[in-house]
């Protein structure tokens, strides 16, 4: 836990660095996306899918939400709800800081809601033209409250289509999601 707050603590300190004038035009990373994933929760057998998806409405700010959808070995359906916004700073042209807070919804079969907020910050971007990267540390307070990180990596196939694959992992469960992302702008 040590080691994540660390972490998260130089995140934040790099992401004020990096802000700095001039750097409010469109970089090279797209945030206006639509995005459908496989998810394989290690906890329970859990698996399911995920639609989620991201706006740019400009002056930096994005907007985001997902819905997941998980059935467990157990016999237990779970839905979590995400929407929120979020803050990118420009980096350079293939290279961006994000924060985002996301109020989070958690219905599982048999139990009453989880509520809470989920905190995000990291980065993404292009190490080639086609290859995006993406790194993150993710606090959320709905259900057990969990701090965690998530590694991934898309591949573009053109400019509309990617496919890609994330993990996440240092938190309660770990999680391994494969997908595609339309870019819609």
């Amino acid at each position: 836990m040590k080691t994540l707050v660390l972490m998260a603590g130089l995140l934040a300190s790099s992401l004020a660095v990096a802000q700095t004038a001039g750097q409010s035009q469109t970089g090279g990373v797209n945030y206006n996306y639509l995005e459908l994933r496989f998810v394989d929760v290690e906890t329970n057998g859990g698996d399911g899918l995920q639609f989620g998806g991201s706006i740019d409405v400009g002056d930096n700010v994005l907007l985001l939400g997902s819905i997941t959808s998980l059935e467990f070995n157990n016999n237990v359906d779970a839905t979590l709800y995400q929407l929120g916004g979020g803050y990118i700073w420009h980096y350079n042209n293939d290279f961006d800081f994000l924060a985002t807070v996301q109020y989070v919804n958690i219905d599982v079969d048999g139990a009453s809601d989880e509520n809470g907020v989920k905190l995000t910050g990291g980065t993404r971007g292009l190490i080639t033209p086609q290859f995006e990267i993406r790194g993150f540390v993710h606090h959320t307070t709905a259900g057990d409250s969990d701090t965690f990180l998530e590694i991934a990596g898309d591949y573009h196939i053109n400019q509309k289509f990617a496919a890609g694959v994330s993990i996440e992992f240092g938190g309660d469960n770990d999680v391994f999601t494969i997908g595609g992302r339309w870019f819609f702008r």
